[in-house]
Formats: C-alpha cells, sequence, structure tokens
C-alpha cells in the first residue's frame, strides 16, 4: 500500500467522520484503515484527527494536510487519466429524487449497467437536501432550483409543467379563466426542503413570470403527496407534466390557465465541486443526459 492509498484512507475518514463509514465506502477492513492511518500520522510525526467514542474531527494539523491531499489526488487522477482509458469500476453511490427515479431512471438502468459491467450502483431516493459529503454520496439528481453553491450541478432536462385542479375542486371554486380569478382560489402548498416555507405558483405570461401564494388547508412535502391532494380535491398544484399526464387523460384533473403556464423545471445532476469528477460520476451523468434527450417533446423542452 502507498503514499496515495494512505492520502485517499485519510481524506475519505475526514469527509465521513466515521473510520467504520470509509472502510465501507472504500471496501477495505476496517484494521486496515486503522493502521494506515497509524502509519501515516507516525511517518508525518503529526497527530492528524481526534479520535473519541463518538467522533472522528481533524487537527489543525490534519485540516492543511487534508487540503494537500485533495489536490494531490485530484492532480494524480486527472493526469492517469490523460494516458489510459480506464473502463469505470466499483462502487458508485446516488441519490435520486423519487418520482423521477421511478418513472425515467430505474426501468433504464438496465442499459446502463450493461454499458459499465464493472460498475455497482448504490440507489437512494430523497427529496430532501442531502449532505453528499458526510453522507458519502457521490452525485444526486433533483429537481428544481438550485441554491447550494457548494456544489457543482449540471443540468440535464427542462421539464414541462402545468398547473390543475380535480372536477371535485372546480365544481366549487369554478374554474379560473384569469390570473386575477385565481384571488378566490385554493392550493395545496408544497413546503421547501431548502426554506422550509411554501413554494409559490409561478405562472410565466407575456415572457414574465408572476408569483403567487395562495391560501391553503394542507401543506405536504413530498411529490406523491402533492398529486395525491390534489386528486382529492383540496387545491391547485403545479407539477411536471409527465406526472399526471394519465391523470389528465382520464379527467381525473383538468388543466388550468394553458395560456399562463408555470416555468418549465429544471433537472439537474449535482456532486461536490471540492472532488476532482470521478470517472463512475462523469459517466453516470453523460447517461442522464442521454436518458432525458430521449423524453418524450411534449413531457420535456428541447
Amino acid at each position: 500500500m502507498d503514499r496515495f492509498q494512505e492520502m485517499q484512507v485519510f481524506v475519505r475518514i475526514a469527509e465521513r467522520g466515521s473510520f467504520t463509514q470509509a472502510a465501507d465506502d472504500l471496501q477495505l477492513p476496517r484494521a486496515t484503515v486503522s493502521n494506515l492511518i497509524r502509519r501515516l500520522e507516525a511517518r508525518l510525526g503529526v497527530r492528524l484527527l481526534e479520535r473519541t467514542t463518538r467522533s472522528v474531527r481533524l487537527t489543525p494539523d490534519g485540516e492543511a494536510y487534508r487540503l494537500r491531499c485533495n489536490a494531490l489526488l485530484a492532480d494524480l487522477e486527472e493526469a492517469d487519466g490523460l494516458f489510459r482509458q480506464a473502463e469505470p469500476s466499483g462502487l458508485l453511490r446516488v441519490n435520486l429524487q423519487g418520482t423521477l427515479a421511478r418513472r425515467f431512471v430505474v426501468p433504464a438502468l438496465p442499459d446502463f449497467l450493461t454499458r459499465y459491467p464493472k460498475l455497482a450502483l448504490q440507489v437512494g431516493e430523497d427529496d430532501r437536501l442531502v449532505d453528499l459529503v458526510r453522507e458519502g454520496v457521490d452525485c444526486v439528481l433533483r429537481a428544481g432550483q438550485l441554491r447550494d453553491s457548494s456544489l457543482v450541478a449540471r443540468r440535464v432536462a427542462q421539464l414541462r409543467q402545468v398547473t390543475c385542479a380535480s372536477p371535485g375542486y372546480l365544481a366549487r371554486f369554478g374554474q379560473p379563466r384569469s390570473l386575477a380569478d385565481l384571488a378566490s382560489h385554493r392550493a395545496v402548498n408544497y413546503v421547501s426542503s431548502a426554506t422550509g416555507q411554501p413554494l409559490p405558483l409561478e405562472f410565466t405570461l407575456n415572457g414574465e413570470v408572476t408569483e403567487l401564494n395562495l391560501p391553503g388547508s394542507i401543506s405536504v412535502t413530498g411529490a406523491d403527496l402533492y398529486a395525491g391532494a390534489a386528486l382529492a380535491g383540496l387545491g391547485l398544484v403545479q407539477v411536471p407534466l409527465y406526472r399526471i399526464a394519465e391523470e389528465l387523460a382520464s379527467g381525473q384533473l383538468h388543466e388550468l390557465l394553458p395560456d399562463a403556464p408555470p416555468p418549465p423545471l429544471p433537472v439537474s445532476v449535482l456532486y461536490p465541486q471540492n472532488r476532482q469528477l470521478s470517472g463512475r460520476v462523469r459517466v453516470f451523468t453523460q447517461w442522464l443526459g442521454e436518458l432525458f434527450e430521449g423524453v418524450a417533446p411534449d413531457w420535456c423542452l428541447r
């Protein structure tokens, strides 16, 4: 085992705050990881990590060494990439927004794994914000506007959205013909995981976006609950067209104000900006871009 592996193990422990989780990530025995760090600290003559029964944290020397290690490991991977076109291999940990995963990504994964048979995928499902470094996730797929500047984002799609409500709701509150009519309407409020506040409804009219905050008797934090509340007649919602295409076709939901649609919903892959983009993440990101290029144009803007 060489010095670069010592650096790799040290950086992963620093990111995860755990010897055990770092060993799992790197698929090494726990004892091997501990021995590598002891050898590294003995060779350098400094203590890099403070260990307690509950946590692991960097010493000041450890923080300085981590920054140098990150740069050296990134340079090494980049240099290797100049001279070899090795097939990506190993474990790729991804976290996907649930409805995107079920509708688009998971059904197509056999194609991805056939292309890259040396990769193993660990897939999580979430709408919440994920601490990629602390949780050991390589990249995430998310829908919506991005607010975390510590992440690098590659946009892979823009999904068409519609405003809709159920026939039962419209029988009680009427069919809105203009934005002004919405003053007497109610919304199912979707609570942002970033702010904890309900997101406004958005309408594009004459190239300008108007935001409206409508009252509502229910707030939700999940995409399935959001669509389900609309089907139950609890208020207006704005969702990607692919999510409720069948319900629109069957008459369970009706599109409202088609001349003032919501802005398209961006879909992006995100990964930490302080990490060299690995071959595993690179091929997965490229594959997702190809995947969404094949989505029906009725659902996805080109």
